[in-house]
């Protein structure tokens, strides 16, 4: 029985994002940080829409539609800014992740995966890279919440790697 194991490891994980929500308002979303391109609400939505495609691609659920429009622009557009709508679509993503992460059975979680975006994996290492992924961009919407800017300085380099959401 690995799977409720998995699920709070995952959970527990991702309370460095979902405790940030909380107190999330809506004049923080367009804000930045010095030298970087993208805004507190595309990172909401970047992380929202990269659950579904773990949802989508990796766990199973191929009747979910998704369109990640912040994979696809791979940069902050400027639209991320309703704290609402961008709260329900973060809420659907993890209602649905979590109902497909329920859904597994032990020998699930052995099952290779293969994605153009990180190769062969079994379904129990992409939890780590899902868990992973929100964590990095969970410490960058920290960031960006502390120190952000609505207006920062362009001039100064990014101190972040070249990961799209973190540009």
């Amino acid at each position: 029985m690995v799977t409720p194991l998995y699920l709070q490891t995952w959970l527990e994980a991702r309370t460095r994002f979902s405790n940030l929500l909380s107190n999330l308002a809506e004049a923080d979303l367009p804000r930045k940080l010095s030298g970087t391109r993208n805004s507190a609400g595309f990172l909401v939505r970047h992380i929202a829409d990269v659950e579904l495609l773990f949802t989508k691609n990796v766990f199973g659920n191929s009747e979910l539609k998704v369109i990640a429009k912040t994979v696809i622009a791979q940069h902050d557009t400027g639209e991320w800014t309703n704290r609402q709508e961008l709260l329900d679509y973060q809420a659907f993503a993890f209602h649905s992740l979590r109902a497909i992460i329920e859904k597994q059975s032990d020998a699930d979680w052995q099952q290779v995966i293969t994605t153009k975006e990180f190769g062969a994996k079994t379904k129990a290492e992409a939890l780590g890279r899902i868990i992973s992924h929100t964590a990095y961009h969970a410490g960058q919407l920290a960031l960006t919440l502390k120190y952000g800017e609505e207006s920062p300085d362009k001039s100064i380099s990014s101190v972040f790697s070249s990961h799209p959401a973190s540009q």
